[in-house]
């Protein structure tokens, strides 16, 4: 279906519906060529699909786009976070320096417990005890 019926489907506007999907909270586009008129470049998250011509394709959004986008909004509400703030959760799971770095400020600032010690850790700890006794 095109983008003004999933929109309707899902009470939103078109333009909140890519407005998301310039954030990254839509299903990836797999299959659609870049158009060879642009430089080449990586995709960006506010890139828009393009057919070979490069003229921007109209997204076909199928039932399970649907599913994670009324998914989103659901967490959005239960949360009361905005689409950025889900987006950037989003990276923090998908980008491990980005998730090592937002765990280390959660330690400094009180939010995250230091991590417990590992079993692994316990029984080296518990070796090194034991050759210590006279």
């Amino acid at each position: 279906m095109r983008i003004t019926e999933a929109a309707a489907r899902l009470d939103l506007t078109p333009r909140m519906l890519r407005y998301r999907e310039s954030l990254g909270l839509l299903p990836v586009l797999r299959g659609v060529r870049r158009g060879r008129s642009r430089p080449a470049r990586p995709a960006g998250p506010g890139d828009r699909p393009t057919t070979p011509v490069g003229h921007p394709a109209h997204r076909q959004f199928t039932d399970a786009d649907l599913a994670a986008v009324a998914l989103g909004l659901s967490i959005e509400r239960r949360y009361d976070i905005s689409p950025v703030a889900l987006a950037f959760g989003v990276r923090v799971l998908a980008d491990a320096r980005v998730r090592a770095e937002v765990a280390e400020l959660g330690r400094r600032i009180g939010r995250i417990q230091p991590p417990t010690a590992r079993a692994l850790d316990f029984e080296q700890e518990r070796a090194l005890r034991l050759l210590s006794r006279p």
